[in-house]
């Protein structure tokens, strides 16, 4: 009855504190089953798609507008794959579909999935940073990554990555400027414009990592390509604008 609520129907804001976000490259055919018929892979070489898992602490997060005091402070855990969308007006879009939302807060959960299709649910979450090294971990959700700050500035792309340098793995650096999701019945596409600032990612060092959602797909090959840091970054989203799906 109330559905249309799902639908993003207002801009939202917030900080991010500290995002982290490690990029698994994957054979585009492994992935190409996880997406709707409105989406294609947003691919590299022509032949590796991405699967970005994020965690991010945010604080203040509120409808756009509204005073700070009113808002929120929580921890994300998100897992999305990197895709393209063609709008009806021609537009070619870069962004994220998503596979799973996970947050620290009850309340998160459920006003989150009153105002939105990303389906939270909610888990334990620790972050630990001591000096260069940041350690977050999620008992319930099988999570556990090391990362560390390099000391030096040209720092190694992680072993097995398919980019060449930082340069280009940094185009698959989330999130992206869009996030999409897919009603099929209706098909109808929601498409969330996120609006940033000061927007620079750092490369990382990721130490070690165990991710269980990666291990339940159960991809033949998934190789971390890329791991990258933002701190203190104003952020917000637009109102999600639907378009029926005329492919």
């Amino acid at each position: 009855m109330l559905s249309f609520l799902k639908n993003h129907p207002f801009a939202v804001e917030a900080f991010f504190e500290r995002s982290i976000v490690l990029t698994f490259a994957v054979p585009e055919a492994a992935l190409r089953h996880m997406i709707p018929p409105c989406l294609t892979l947003d691919t590299f070489d022509d032949k590796w798609a991405f699967i970005a898992v994020a965690m991010v602490r945010t604080t203040g997060l509120r409808p756009k507008g509204f005073p700070a005091f009113s808002g929120h402070d929580f921890f994300l855990i998100g897992y999305r794959i990197f895709v393209r969308y063609t709008s009806n007006s021609g537009k070619r879009l870069r962004g994220l579909y998503i596979l799973k939302s996970e947050t620290d807060k009850m309340k998160m959960q459920v006003l989150g999935n009153i105002f939105t299709q990303y389906r939270y649910t909610t888990t334990d979450v620790a972050q630990v940073v001591s000096g260069n090294r940041t350690t977050v971990k999620s008992i319930r959700s099988g999570l556990e990554i090391t990362c560390e700050m390099p000391q030096e500035e040209d720092t190694p792309l992680p072993v097995g990555s398919p980019f060449a340098d930082w340069s280009q793995a940094r185009r698959f650096a989330g999130p992206l400027p869009f996030t999409f999701t897919y009603n099929d019945r209706k098909r109808q596409v929601l498409i969330i414009e996120g609006v940033r600032q000061n927007w620079t990612p750092r490369p990382i060092t990721v130490v070690d990592y165990h991710i269980s959602f990666l291990s339940e797909l159960y991809l033949d090959t998934c190789v971390l390509a890329n791991a990258f840091i933002i701190k203190n970054i104003p952020y917000h989203w637009k109102k999600g604008r639907l378009e029926t799906w005329n492919g």
